[in-house]
């Protein structure tokens, strides 16, 4: 018992204030007085938490019942998730001034009100929780806390939990690497290159496999550019390893598993999965594309976490999941999981998406929620990514840029060409991103690969999202000035963003006016580019503004996804289908040939004279 009050204690000890992260709503946890938390350990209170050893069968997440009992029962009494088991009971250091001491060494992961699945807990004092615990390189306890959020009392702390090996390699995601015929793997694990050394190992179907070693990242708590990221939500993130695997045949199916070597020359294995190699730049074959924005991550459970309004991620993740075998690659726009300087909050968002990152590529880009922070050279001087300014998306997933601090890059696939913008740096006329934009687009063989697909977090082109209608830009400003010429001159088919939590299609349109007036079924020339927001992945939904514009095709305040399918060089779908049922609610065709791509249209062809 006597172990179990200091443990309590150190708990008490690092309870101070919660670090508020911008976000669209409020933070849960940020509702929570815990600097007025007091000590309250009752002998006749507990907390029970089994099996105390999850993993037994390799796998890394499991559901971990939780009993508990208080002798004084109440409606606001709340579970709360702790990871390590044994806080730190050390002193942060103030860094953001709107923060009063004493702050936060050690976040809970989530929590939950103790009556969530036991109402009769009020007139019993029994209840019990079912809780998913995914492996994130330590141990976990769970505490009850009575006095409601505003006046908590530490009641009771349960046991320790933990996976067998909390140091295994985990969350593989897979990323085209910089030529179309090198992929890149990437995974988590507890093992620094002081004591393994990481590799895969791959090969096709039916063939001999061979290793290929893997770079090792990690970071610090220096790294991070402020709370909470430094303060409350820091999280030790294991190391990071990313392995490039080369020469891949066009189309092949591989298998492959990560692994470690320790130097006592034991391995740990990973699972084995497969992926299929991507096609030849430019050829014809059938090539699918799923493409959203904001999706965020959200807990089984039913756990009120961080930024508990992406329910709806979990929606779109089991879409993709279930029709997978028709899906070949996966863009993800920005604001991947709204950690806002939680770092547990990563882990958990690689573990909801590992069936599909760990199958096909999942691309990103950068959003707000991963990038800005002030005075660290975002093009927003904001607080939306919770101090991280970027180190964890950089750190996390491989995208081929020159520089990942410049998350701007291209990718080819087939018969597609992407341009991956990075809008939390300036992308206007003069800058090197705005020529590297130039570049992508002009760069691209039109005859091989018809179908050029410009893509950016911030809305660049069109929205009538209500807080661009405000501004009365209906996009970010300054988004179309610099960049709709380009559009226009290289003759982007779709350009589609995030940011908006909602969807939207434009007709083909440049400089506010429509230059086609068919709206499902485009034969030729487009005249324009079509803009489309897809920020409905699973984050709470933003309101469209009641004006009716010119340019707006179709509005949905759902969440949802792109697809694209090239079927050839002549043919392209385009469908919108909804997280909650993943059935088609808007659509268009495009029908047309390599010299329909050549015909002039106004913007896109030099000036002529009779002279010339």
């Amino acid at each position: 018992m006597r172990e179990l009050r200091l443990i309590f204690f150190g708990i008490l000890l690092v309870l101070g204030t919660f670090q508020v992260a911008s976000s669209h709503g409020d933070h849960p946890l940020s509702r929570i007085a815990i600097r007025k938390a007091i000590y309250a350990l009752n002998d006749n209170a507990y907390v029970k938490a089994s099996p105390a050893v999850v993993g037994l069968k390799g796998q890394n997440s499991e559901w971990v019942t939780v009993e508990y009992s208080s002798p004084n029962p109440s409606v606001d009494d709340w579970i709360a998730v702790f990871s390590p088991s044994n806080f730190s009971a050390s002193t942060c250091s103030p860094e953001n001034p709107s923060v009063n001491p004493p702050l936060l060494c050690s976040a809970p992961i989530k929590y939950q009100y103790a009556n969530y699945s036991s109402p009769q807990y009020k007139g019993t004092g029994k209840g019990s929780l079912k809780l998913m615990l995914i492996n994130q390189r330590s141990d976990f306890s769970v505490a009850l806390f009575s006095g409601g959020l505003l006046k908590p009392k530490l009641v009771a702390v349960s046991n320790k939990i933990a996976f067998t090996n909390p140091n295994a390699p985990v969350y593989p995601r897979l990323a085209q690497g910089k030529t179309w015929n090198e992929m890149t793997v990437t995974w988590t694990s507890g093992y620094g290159i002081n004591e393994a050394e990481a590799f895969v190992q791959w090969g096709r179907n039916g063939g001999d496999r061979t290793h290929s070693p893997a770079g090792t990242l990690t970071f610090d708590r220096g790294s991070m550019c402020g709370a909470p990221a430094r303060t409350v939500g820091w999280r030790d993130p294991g190391y990071i390893h990313t392995s490039f695997l080369k020469e891949l045949w066009p189309n092949a199916m591989y298998t492959y598993k990560v692994g470690h070597r320790l130097f006592n020359s034991t391995y740990i294995w990973s699972s084995e999965y497969q992926f299929k190699a991507s096609p030849y730049p430019g050829q014809n074959s059938l090539q699918r594309v799923v493409i959203f924005g904001d999706m965020g991550k959200d807990e089984a459970d039913g756990s009120n976490e961080y930024n508990d309004f992406q329910y709806a991620s979990l929606n779109t993740t089991r879409q993709l999941i279930q029709d997978l075998k028709n899906i070949d690659i996966v863009f993800h726009i920005g604001d991947i999981c709204y950690a806002n300087g939680y770092i547990s909050q990563w882990d958990q968002f690689t573990a909801q998406i590992e069936p599909i990152a760990s199958t096909v590529p999942y691309m990103i880009a950068s959003g707000n929620h991963e990038r800005d922070w002030p005075g660290t050279g975002s093009f927003y001087g904001n607080k939306d990514s919770g101090g991280e300014c970027g180190v964890l998306a950089e750190t996390m997933f491989y995208v081929p840029a020159e520089n990942r601090a410049k998350f701007w890059y291209s990718t080819d696939y087939g018969m597609f060409r992407f341009c991956v913008a990075d809008t939390e740096h300036d992308w206007r006329e003069g800058t090197e991103q705005y020529k590297f934009i130039e570049h992508c687009l002009a760069s691209v063989d039109r005859q091989k690969q018809p179908w050029l697909i410009f893509l950016a977090h911030r809305v660049l082109g069109y929205s009538s999202g209500i807080f661009y209608a405000v501004d009365g830009s209906f996009a970010e400003p300054m988004g179309r000035e610099s960049l709709q010429k380009l559009w226009q001159k290289y003759k982007v088919d779709i350009a589609i963003y995030g940011h908006v939590h909602n969807y939207e299609r434009t007709c083909p349109i440049y400089q506010n006016i429509c230059t086609n007036k068919e709206k499902n079924y485009y034969k030729g020339t487009l005249n324009g580019t079509i803009h489309v927001v897809a920020g409905g992945g699973g984050a709470g939904l933003a309101e469209f503004t009641p004006l009716q514009t010119t340019w707006s095709l179709y509005r949905d305040y759902d969440y949802g996804f792109v697809k694209l399918t090239a079927f050839d060089h002549s043919n392209l779908l385009f469908e919108y289908k909804k997280s909650s049922d993943g059935k088609v609610y808007d659509s268009f065709r495009i029908s047309r040939d390599y010299r329909d791509i050549l015909a002039c249209t106004v913007g896109s062809c030099p000036s002529t004279t009779l002279a010339s």
